[in-house]
C-alpha cells in the first residue's frame, strides 16, 4: 500500500525520504503540508507540485483568501491516511507529488505579484511537473494559466463557479471578476474548448464569449454523468486545465468564501462530477477562493482538502491506478 510503518514518522513533511505514498501521522500533530507531501523545491522525478498562493488583493467583497492555502493544508492532514473512498486506492501510491510551498510576492507592490506567480508556476512547467495550485482568490489562476499555455498552447478549461468572471476591462486591473476575459482575449484558453458550471450570477448580460455555460438550474437537472459528458466533448483530449472555485459549492456546504452565492451544489454532487470525469488528466488544477475567517468548523477548508485530493485521483486514474482495497 506504499505506507511506511513500525517507528512512528512525526514532522513527515521534512522528515520522510520517499516521494511516494503515504506516511501514518497522528493528523493533530507534526509539521502540516498538503496530505503529508515532502516539502521541496527539488521537482527531480515530481509527477505534480502542489503550491499555494496566498492572495486576495484583487477580491471584489470579503477579503480572507490570503489565509486559503495554509486552511487547506490544515485540514488535508485529516485525510491522509491512505485510500480515498470510493477510488479505494491511494493517488500517492501512483503520482510522485510534492508541497512546494507557497508563491511569494510582495504585498506592497500589486502590480508585480501576477508576474511573480507566473514566474513561479512557469519554473514548476519547466521542470516538467503539472500543478495543482491551492488559492488564494480566483486571479491567481490567470497567471497560472499563462504559465501552461506559454509551454502548451491554448488551453481547454473547466471552470466551477457561481460567477463566470468575464466583466470586460481594458486591462491592467487585479479583478478576480475580470480574469476569464482577459485568457479568452489574451488567447490563454480556448473559449471553445472551456465549460463553465454552476454558474448563477448574472453579469455581463449573456455574453458568452464562445465558451459553453451550464448554469447551477441545469447541473442540478443533468446529474454528474450528464455534466462531465458535455465537459469531456468539449473539452476534448487536452491540453486542460481544471478550476475549481469553492463557491461552485452552496454556503450551506461552504460559507468560508467571499462571494457566497445561495443556490449551488452539495460536495457530493460536487465530487461526482469530479469523479464521473475518469480519463482525463489535466495539465493543471486548482482550489481558489477559500476564505478561512468566514468559514465554520472547517467546512470549507474540509471540501477543499476532498476537492484538491479527487483530483489528484483523477491524474492517477489517467495514469492506471485501480483500487487496491
Amino acid at each position: 500500500m506504499g505506507k511506511e510503518v513500525g517507528e512512528a514518522l512525526a514532522d513527515a513533511a521534512f522528515r520522510r525520504d520517499a516521494l511516494k505514498g503515504s506516511l501514518i501521522e497522528a493528523s493533530y500533530a507534526g509539521a502540516l503540508s498538503f496530505y503529508r507531501r515532502k516539502y521541496t523545491r527539488d521537482l527531480t522525478g515530481v509527477d505534480v507540485a502542489v503550491t499555494g498562493v496566498p492572495l486576495d488583493l484583487t477580491v471584489s467583497n470579503r477579503p480572507g483568501t490570503r489565509f486559503g492555502p495554509e486552511s487547506i493544508r490544515r485540514a488535508s492532514a485529516q485525510h491522509a491516511w491512505g485510500p480515498i473512498w470510493p477510488w479505494r486506492f491511494d493517488p500517492f501510491d501512483t503520482l510522485a507529488v510534492t508541497d512546494y510551498g507557497d508563491v511569494s510576492f510582495d504585498w506592497g507592490e500589486p502590480m508585480a505579484i501576477p508576474a511573480a506567480i507566473e514566474e513561479h508556476f512557469a519554473g514548476i512547467v519547466a521542470a516538467g511537473a503539472d500543478t495543482l495550485m491551492l488559492g488564494g482568490d480566483h486571479f491567481s489562476t490567470y497567471p497560472v494559466l499563462k504559465a501552461h499555455a506559454a509551454k502548451n498552447g491554448p488551453l481547454g478549461m473547466v471552470q466551477f463557479d457561481a460567477h463566470r468572471d468575464v466583466e470586460e476591462d481594458a486591462g491592467g486591473r487585479l479583478d478576480h471578476g475580470s480574469m476569464m476575459y482577459y485568457a479568452v482575449r489574451d488567447g490563454i484558453i480556448d473559449p471553445k474548448r472551456t465549460v463553465q458550471v454552476g454558474i448563477r450570477t448574472c453579469f455581463n448580460g449573456e455574453r458568452t464569449h464562445g465558451m459553453t455555460v451550464l448554469y447551477a438550474d441545469q447541473v442540478h437537472a443533468m446529474g454528474a454523468e450528464g455534466v462531465a459528458d458535455v465537459i469531456r466533448k468539449t473539452l476534448g483530449s487536452g491540453p486542460n486545465y481544471l478550476t475549481f472555485d469553492i463557491d461552485f459549492l452552496d454556503p450551506a456546504t461552504a460559507p468560508g468564501t467571499g462571494t457566497p452565492v445561495p443556490g449551488g451544489m452539495t460536495s457530493f454532487q460536487a465530487l461526482s462530477i469530479l469523479r464521473a470525469l475518469k480519463g482525463m488528466d489535466f495539465v493543471g488544477m486548482d482550489v481558489v477562493e477559500v476564505s478561512p475567517p468566514y468559514d465554520h468548523a472547517e467546512m470549507t477548508s474540509n471540501a477543499a482538502a476532498i476537492l484538491a485530493v479527487e483530483m489528484l485521483c483523477l491524474k492517477a486514474w489517467a495514469r492506471g491506478a485501480r483500487a487496491t482495497v
